[in-house]
């Protein structure tokens, strides 16, 4: 065997065991960050979780996410809304980032390029302008969803706006949200994400004395209607999606605020 032969032989050899090093670091890597992100950052906010229809739960520091992964999205995002958290801050816009904590892998943000769709935010970066880190957590492609742009912009924008009213009124409010995803769905992008043809969010108030809920229902579209008509009872939600809200709540609790439906109770 000539010296250039050997030469070869070991010039692959050093570069499979390279490629081979560096794999074995990056699987390590994402494993320690999936393992990180089954962690609850907050114990209080388990305590108003819903049940994940995925078995997928994904904990952020400033939000929890049920990853579905046939659809490339969270069937669900919650997060608690303290008054304190409202703040004018403004931070710069950062990259999306694909969520490594995802163990199925979360979908790209390059799925939405040319679409015609935004990157809707579930968690919106408005609600997290506490710090740094949990603005720029909102843009994980996690926490992201289809959406056109005079719904994201219009109605959706306006129902996130009374949220930041009403945690600044009530004194704090945990939010659950996300698109529907039932259905006979279009598609975007190379992996598939679906597009919601509705999404949803339900607000409680558990801090002002009797527990009160708000729930919506929107259609994937811009309106000018009042955000009113479109309140449903927490029952109907769950009727639609198939998610528990609120499960670990006194039955009798949750009975009386899931089913009902009394806007008046809150101010708009």
């Amino acid at each position: 065997m000539s010296k250039r032969t050997i030469y070869s032989i070991v010039a692959i050899v050093l570069v499979i065991g390279i490629y081979s090093f560096e794999y074995f670091l990056d699987k390590n890597e994402k494993d320690t960050i999936v393992e990180q992100g089954k962690l609850p950052k907050n114990p209080t906010i388990t305590f108003f979780l819903p049940t994940s229809t995925t078995g997928q739960i994904v904990h952020h520091k400033g939000y929890s996410l049920s990853y579905s992964e046939p659809h490339e999205q969270a069937e669900w995002v919650a997060y608690e809304l303290k008054k304190e958290h409202l703040s004018n801050s403004n931070f710069k816009r950062p990259y999306f980032e694909i969520d490594k904590a995802v163990k199925t892998g979360a979908a790209s943000w390059r799925n939405y390029k040319n679409s015609g769709f935004d990157r809707g935010h579930l968690c919106p970066a408005g609600d997290r302008k506490y710090s740094k880190q949990a603005h720029d957590e909102t843009f994980l492609t996690s926490n992201i969803s289809p959406q056109k742009h005079e719904f994201n912009s219009g109605v959706w924008n306006t129902l996130e706006q009374k949220v930041r009213y009403w945690a600044n009124r009530y004194d704090g409010v945990f939010v659950v949200t996300g698109g529907v995803l039932k259905g006979n769905l279009k598609t975007i992008g190379n992996e598939d994400v679906s597009v919601p043809n509705q999404f949803y969010k339900v607000v409680l108030d558990y801090n002002s004395g009797n527990p009160k809920v708000l729930a919506f229902i929107m259609p994937h579209k811009n309106s000018d209607k009042p955000l009113y008509e479109f309140v449903v009872s927490v029952d109907e939600v769950e009727a639609l999606t198939e998610i528990d809200f609120f499960p670990e709540m006194d039955d009798e609790i949750e009975n009386i605020v899931e089913s009902t439906i009394n806007y008046k109770n809150w101010v708009f």
